[in-house]
């Protein structure tokens, strides 16, 4: 488990602080990540990559030369933000466009595209890359649904080694895509991975049993086998991985390919040694040339028990992109020459300080709100001890979410809520002590929700207030039908984004049926607290409903008949948020 840690909340952003501390020498911090301490020659395309702590040294130990230009850092298991994601960008851009790469998992799509498109509005070209890789996740006919796990290295490797070639944006865009195509991993565990400041893992093994198929973010595998002796495990990695060739390679014999076995997080190297040499027989046996293998641990899972083996099948270029030198924190390959420093943002030294002219002290501009009606202003109020209740009812619950979610996803959905929920009311507090109106106060706790909590979830409530919040604006008195009108465009807005309808089992099974119920009784003309008391009570019955549904998207789908009899943890959390503004509403009428 782990055990080092202050506030669990804080555990992300500590660790990325000390990590930047460590390793000055390859990286240097910004908002929302780190970015090369190296220069980059202009004109090169920028690769930046990305996802959630903890599976160093996946993102932020594989940037540096001849890998990645940059690395946004989200949450425990959760993606970075696009306001995260778009600041990195913007500091590793060299001129070249900007290669956003990153595991294939539903946050990581959301926001790795809202910040592509920031870029381009920036007049920064910008194109994203998911890996899907895990064969376990999904059939070879829907290979677009796969995971993202220890296939990330090869495919961000290619990527990077392409554009340290001088290649452009569109060529390295294809290399991503021909790596992508020909790599393939699967995984094993004996135990789950157990997250900051909990007491219990978010899934358990029984005894002289293991996980088959398993993700990277505590997701429990797709079945269980009798426990393996090493070479077992080996015999199983390899011949699953040879069932399932990519469509240009009809035999595996005569192939080349480049192997990674990889640790998830508390395998011991000597265990690791005693599976691979197996590993490199079997492969031997099956007339595979093995190029340049990696044994350790690159894409971890916090202290998962688990391996996992990769396979990219290398072509002449692939190899030659595979084999390219690199220099990073935790990846090193070959020899380069000595590295220019980034001049241009190169610390002030010592020296410099001494001889330098004094500069003025920079005080910053106050913050400013755009002007607001006094009828606006007042619903404000009410707008704030609407978020203060959704924090305090996150809070409250978030053990209770995190248990749901882990059933058949990651365990994060708790923790990751009660990061943006209390983010969002301290953003609103800081608005409406400033006189801003309803519409700001609540774009303002959009923005924040988005940032700090990262991941499907932070995505989708930044657009759920946002809408609300243009639908409210800052001129009038929201009415109710106002009030239901932004409901109905979030939900709306929230379909738009995520692709999910009604019976995937998320949070639009919820916030659907409670638009409906809450356009429908303000039509009546009933007054907002008791529309939206009517609203939230179909939105509980709608939350519980989801426990008879398989879950169609998200990361619960590769395990969906787990999920059956638990609800939606994005369902229940909104229906929670739905009565707990009604009785914000009932103070504030």
């Amino acid at each position: 488990m782990t055990r080092l840690f202050n506030d669990p909340a804080a555990f992300a952003d500590e660790a990325l602080e000390g990590f930047t501390a460590a390793h000055r020498r390859w990286v240097r911090p910004v908002t929302g990540g780190v970015v090369r301490a190296t220069a980059t020659p202009a004109g090169q395309v920028a690769v930046v990559i990305g996802g959630g702590s903890g599976h160093y040294p996946a993102f932020s130990g594989l940037v540096g030369r001849g890998l990645a230009h940059g690395a946004a850092v989200g949450n425990v298991f959760a993606s970075p933000s696009a306001r995260q994601i778009h600041s990195v960008a913007t500091a590793a851009h060299a001129g070249g466009g900007v290669l956003l790469m990153y595991g294939n998992y539903a946050g990581d799509v959301l926001h790795f595209g809202q910040a592509a498109e920031r870029l381009a509005a920036d007049g920064i070209e910008a194109r994203t890359f998911a890996v899907a890789d895990d064969i376990s996740s999904a059939g070879p006919e829907e290979s677009a649904k796969r995971r993202g796990i220890a296939g990330d290295l090869p495919v961000f490797k290619a990527a990077a080694a392409a554009a340290e070639q001088g290649l452009p944006l569109e060529e390295v865009l294809r290399v991503a895509e021909r790596a992508g195509a020909r790599t393939r991993s699967f995984g094993i565990a004996f135990s789950g991975c157990t997250l900051p400041g909990a007491d219990h893992p978010l899934f358990t093994v029984p005894e002289a049993r293991m996980a088959v198929g398993l993700g990277i973010h505590g997701e429990p595998g797709i079945g269980e086998e009798a426990l393996p002796t090493a070479d077992e495990a080996a015999r199983l990695l390899v011949e699953t991985l040879l069932k399932e060739l990519p469509e240009d390679v009809a035999d595996p014999a005569g192939q080349r390919a480049a192997v990674i076995l990889n640790g998830l997080g508390s395998v011991k190297y000597e265990e690791l040694f005693v599976v691979y040499r197996r590993v490199a027989a079997l492969l031997g046996d099956a007339g595979v040339e093995i190029v340049d293998p990696e044994v350790g641990e690159l894409v971890t899972s916090f202290d998962m028990a688990g391996i996992s083996l990769t396979l990219t099948w290398l072509d002449d270029r692939l190899e030659e992109l595979w084999r390219a030198p690199a220099d990073t924190p935790a990846y090193r390959k070959g020899a380069l020459d000595a590295a220019e420093p980034d001049l241009d943002r190169a610390p002030v030294t010592a020296a410099a300080q001494d001889t330098a002219v004094p500069a003025a002290p920079v005080v910053p501009a106050a913050p400013v709100v755009p002007a607001a009606s006094d009828a606006s202003r007042r619903a404000a109020g009410t707008v704030l001890a609407a978020l203060d209740a959704v924090a305090r009812v996150v809070d409250a619950h978030a053990d209770e979410l995190g248990r749901i979610d882990a059933v058949a996803g990651d365990g994060d959905h708790g923790i990751g809520m009660r990061r943006g929920s209390t983010a969002a009311h301290r953003a609103a507090a800081d608005a409406h002590g400033l006189g801003a109106g309803a519409g700001t106060v609540l774009t303002r706790a959009a923005d924040a929700w988005a940032d700090k909590a990262g991941g499907t979830s932070g995505a989708l409530w930044g657009t759920i207030l946002r809408s609300l919040g243009t639908a409210l604006g800052d001129r009038d008195a929201p009415d109710a039908a106002r009030v239901a009108e932004g409901v109905t465009e979030a939900s709306a807005a929230v379909r738009g984004l995520g692709g999910a309808e009604v019976g995937d089992k998320t949070m639009v099974d919820v916030l659907v049926p409670f638009a409906d119920a809450l356009a429908a009784a303000t039509g009546e003309g009933l007054p907002l607290a008791d529309a939206w008391d009517r609203a939230a009570t179909t939105a509980t019955a709608a939350a519980a409903g989801t426990a008879d549904l398989l879950p169609r998207r998200g990361r619960a789908r590769p395990h969906a008949e787990k999920s059956l009899g638990t609800p939606d943890a994005g369902a229940h959390s909104l229906a929670l948020i739905t009565r707990a503004v009604h009785g914000a509403l009932l103070d504030h009428h």
